[in-house]
């Protein structure tokens, strides 16, 4: 990264959008440049206690050097209520931003993923990602979609970082489809506009399935260069710009 940022909040707009993979990207980028990383993931949920969590596929696909889940709810909703049907304890803003301060003492960069979007409830009391991200005073890099509608699901979850007083890093889309249709070609010049942040990647669709090998040689393109990366925004734009009337 062009700047040493300690810890680093990965948030969706929602889930199921590549949240994960973006994640190993930014990693795999600065195991690259020589960094120590590890990642933590709060609150895995929707995955069995002997299955591979998303803190662990980091790993795999990334190189980083570890990673640390702090609970594991088996069925796949918000992690609040997950939690509280498991008749398990839930985890609180609290306890993540002392997690990644430990994680932070050790190594170089630290990732904190979330579970789907930035004010999903972590606990009864109503804590989300975002109050984690402010206990700690860490950025915030944000994973979008695509296609129709992210511009919507951005620019609330843009609202709410503003309104918190939480810096925003910037938008990686998560699945640049092989065949991008008009909504998603369009949406690379609206995106930054509606975050009122820079279009940081776009990390093409299906990239999870890579070889780790292949997933780390080529993860630097995928990412700018406030990510590690040699992604440029401009000429990807550029190069899949629908013409007016086209």
């Amino acid at each position: 990264m062009e700047r040493a940022v300690g810890i680093v909040v990965v948030s969706g707009t929602g889930t199921e959008i590549g949240k994960t993979v973006v994640t190993a990207a930014v990693a795999a980028a600065a195991v690259a440049a020589g960094r120590s990383v590890a990642v933590l993931k709060p609150a895995q949920t929707g995955v069995g206690p002997d299955e591979r969590g998303d803190a662990d596929e980091v790993v795999r696909l990334s190189g980083a050097a570890a990673s640390a889940e702090l609970g594991r709810f088996p069925e796949p909703l918000a992690p609040g209520t997950a939690a509280r049907r498991a008749g398990l304890a839930p985890v609180g803003p609290r306890e993540v931003a002392e997690a990644a301060r430990k994680l932070a003492a050790g190594h170089d960069l630290v990732l904190v993923e979330g579970a789907g979007g930035l004010l999903v409830r972590f606990d009864g009391e109503g804590g989300t990602l975002a109050d984690a991200a402010a206990l700690l005073g860490a950025p915030v890099l944000v994973v979008a979609p695509a296609g129709l509608g992210t511009l919507n699901s951005t620019a609330l979850t843009a609202e709410a970082l503003r309104a918190r007083g939480i810096e925003q890093l910037g938008v990686v889309v998560g699945s640049w489809p092989a065949a991008p249709d008009l909504a998603a070609r369009c949406n690379l010049a609206d995106l930054p506009e509606a975050a009122d942040a820079p279009l940081l990647g776009a990390v093409p669709e299906g990239s999870g399935t890579l070889p780790p090998a292949e997933f780390r040689a080529a993860a630097g393109g995928w990412l700018a260069p406030a990510l590690g990366g040699t992604w440029d925004a401009e000429a990807f734009t550029a190069a899949h710009a629908e013409p007016y009337g086209g």
